[in-house]
């Protein structure tokens, strides 16, 4: 573990002075534009943890303060996996769900009832980046209340859960902040309340930055938490929800918003130690007929694989190398990123090798290939690096093609590439970087910075090189997402994975694709199925070279009505894949409309669809819709959730009886607390030694 330890260590000062100027989420307003600002009053986050996937439902109010209408257009961030099914605009004090219509032809219906002064809205996705919604005629001296929810399978790895409601939104759109101006405080009403309840009993759930959180036990599966704050609430209430307290009393703190929309709030929870490794299954299939369904009778299922920790720690001496973003965003950081790998390179083992390659508009080599880690060679890269200014624009392909060059073919490889992957010059193709790493056998292990990275990129290029990518957000507990990282990294891997069923006419399982499992890793795939009964499952791959096989049977419901929202999941999951081949194999039309077929059929927002809101009146006079096939599905998800609140924790392991997996799950205690705890207590000691000099 000492191996694990000192490579953490450099990772984790590298980590942390990468996390750039804020952007926040709020409502867009033209730059220099003469309007007056929109106000938002109330901003309510209600979310709910259970049975593998989180559901989010956002509800906001907005205030024309002025005497004349005005357009809203409220931004953030995409968040990660979220496939976003429901919408609902208030008009004329009536709730109406919106319709998922293909992008353009949203946009023009939108824009037709905006010139013609009625009121709509419009869900609109920037690709990777952000979530846009618009709201016309937001009528003077008056409010408009919107809902949305988003569904995304539920992330846990080596026994840790998070969490993330992404606010910050990350800055990597040029044009976009050249235009606009935002607004993100909340001046009324705020809250976030999160419900936690899992198969497994977990014993922690923490918020990291949010220490003054409501935290109710109700059991040990199932948790409740609560972060709120309204007008008249105090000061100190304000700095605990949003780090933004001004020392303000009396009138002047009635006038302070009630919260700030410019921070990320992150939720994590611990399952307890020694859990067994097992497979948990969810099924939908409805008793109806599934009218709305192209395909009645046809039922959707979630599986989710923990395996038993069977990978052991690496022995032999490895190649680093490390591939670090320095444009111009690094002025002001670099004296501490140079101190970083200064500490951390100090702190590798002998037998390793590093090297550094930094990029901004080109590629630097400056540790002059691979070094043995010993004082002498460590001092010469640092002295170069002292010499350096950052600067420039972000050339990713040329840093990353510059980081693979001359690889030893004799010694076990790893590439550490820290950036937002948002690439400005020189190749920008998505295929072009995943045929570069085609070429190498090599791992690519990547940390995306912040909201609004381009994830499609930095997580198409970890999965053609069998590595893996891990999203970090400002807000996250660093060490804690260094520490399940490096347990990845240094220790064996099960590659060449498959998963076959036979059975039921199991149909559709996406990812078809799976590559390499790491240690702690979740594998969820998504399917479809035709009939109850029973299936047999086995999963196979190699550890070290040698085979392995897992197996398993399990029984598929004929009838299930609980959890309908795993078909808009399928549906998300199929549409990634699509995507997936579009960013190999290049623009296609029959991809894009497999795409958008999907998403019509199962109500989802995409790169090429959209969500409207109009009257029901102009919905008939268009055709748009189905049947409003969209607002019979949601009112069927509205119902089952409402439904599952009234019932007990759902226990969905179903490998109980023969168990696919004989080891334990991975989980964070065992060999790694020692070194790990001494490194938490070092980073708080060194925080707050600071925090005490600098009151001096």
């Amino acid at each position: 573990m000492k191996h694990s330890y000192r490579f953490s260590h450099l990772l984790l000062t590298l980590l942390v002075v990468f996390s750039g100027q804020v952007y926040a989420a709020g409502l867009l307003k033209p730059v220099n534009s003469q309007l007056p600002d929109l106000q938002v009053i109330e901003h309510h986050v209600d979310v709910v943890i259970e049975d593998g996937y989180a559901t989010t439902t956002v509800e906001q109010v907005f205030r024309n303060p002025n005497n004349q209408n005005l357009e809203a257009v409220y931004s953030f961030p995409v968040p990660e996996k979220a496939a976003v099914g429901e919408f609902i605009y208030w008009i004329n004090g009536n709730p109406v769900i919106g319709e998922v219509v293909e992008k353009q032809q949203a946009r023009e219906v939108y824009e037709q009832q905006k010139q013609a002064g009625q009121q709509a809205s419009l869900v609109e996705k920037d690709a990777y980046k952000t979530f846009d919604i618009s709201i016309a005629q937001v009528m003077p001296q008056s409010d408009v209340r919107i809902r949305l929810v988003y569904l995304q399978p539920a992330h846990v790895d080596t026994g840790i859960g998070r969490y993330v409601y992404p606010l910050e939104e990350g800055g990597v759109d040029e044009a976009k902040l050249a235009f606009w101006s935002r607004n993100e405080q909340v001046l009324e009403q705020f809250s976030f309340n999160l419900s936690f309840r899992s198969s497994y009993p977990i014993d922690a759930l923490r918020l990291p930055n949010h220490p003054n959180a409501k935290i109710d036990r109700v059991s040990d599966k199932e948790w409740n938490l609560s972060l709120s704050n309204s007008r008249g609430a105090t000061n100190q209430d304000l700095a605990d929800n949003t780090g933004e307290a001004q020392g303000l009393s009396g009138s002047d703190q009635r006038a302070m918003p009630v919260a700030f929309l410019d921070k990320d709030i992150l939720v994590y929870w611990r399952h307890v130690e020694g859990l067994p490794a097992a497979l948990d299954l969810l099924a939908y299939r409805s008793s109806d007929g599934e009218e709305r369904s192209k395909a009645a009778g046809k039922g959707t299922f979630m599986l989710t694989l923990t395996p038993g920790d069977d990978l052991a720690p690496l022995q032999e001496g490895r190649d680093w190398v490390f591939i670090l973003d320095i444009s111009g965003s690094m002025q002001g950081k670099f004296a501490t990123l140079v101190e970083g790998v200064r500490q951390g390179l100090g702190k590798l083992s002998s037998l390793d090798r590093f090297r550094v390659v930094m990029f901004n508009s080109r590629a630097t080599d400056f540790s002059g290939g691979f070094q043995p880690v010993t004082p002498q060679s460590v001092e010469a890269v640092l002295n170069r690096l002292e010499n350096f200014q950052p600067q420039g624009s972000t050339n990713l392909y040329a840093g990353l093609k510059m980081g693979l060059n001359h690889l030893d073919s004799d010694r076990s490889a790893a590439i550490i590439l820290v950036t937002d992957g948002v690439a400005n010059v020189g190749v920008t193709e998505k295929k072009a970087f995943f045929r570069l790493l085609e070429k190498q056998d090599v791992r690519l292990f990547t940390f995306i910075m912040g909201n609004s990275a381009n994830r499609p990129l930095l997580e198409g290029m970890a999965q053609i090189s069998n590595g893996f990518a891990q999203s970090i957000s400002n807000a996250d507990d660093i060490v804690g997402q260094l520490m399940l990282a490096t347990g990845k990294m240094t220790h064996q891997a099960l590659r060449d994975v498959e998963l076959k069923f036979k059975g039921n006419r199991v149909t559709d399982v996406t990812p078809s694709r799976i590559n390499s499992l790491y240690r702690g890793q979740q594998l969820v795939v998504f399917g479809h199925y035709w009939q109850g009964g029973d299936v047999e499952v086995e999963l196979t791959g190699r550890i070290a070279g040698e085979n392995r096989r897992y197996q398993t049977r399990f029984v598929l419901p004929d009838n299930n009505n609980r959890n309908p929202e795993l078909e808009r999941l399928w549906a998300f999951a199929q549409i990634e894949s699509l995507q997936t081949q579009l960013d190999y194999f290049g623009a296609s039309a029959d991809t894009e409309q497999a795409i958008t077929d999907v998403a019509l059929e199962y109500g989802l927002v995409t790169d090429y669809t959209s969500m409207l809101v109009v009257d029901d009146a102009v919905f008939k006079a268009l055709g748009l819709g189905i049947d409003r096939n969209n607002q019979t599905r949601v009112l069927e998800e509205q119902a089952a959730r409402e439904l599952r609140k009234q019932q007990d924790v759902q226990d969905n392991r179903v490998d109980q009886a023969q168990p696919m997996f004989s080891r334990p799950r991975a989980g964070v205690g065992g060999g790694a607390v020692g070194p790990w705890a001494l490194l938490l207590m070092l980073v708080l000691f060194v925080s707050g030694y600071r925090k005490f000099k600098a009151a001096q």
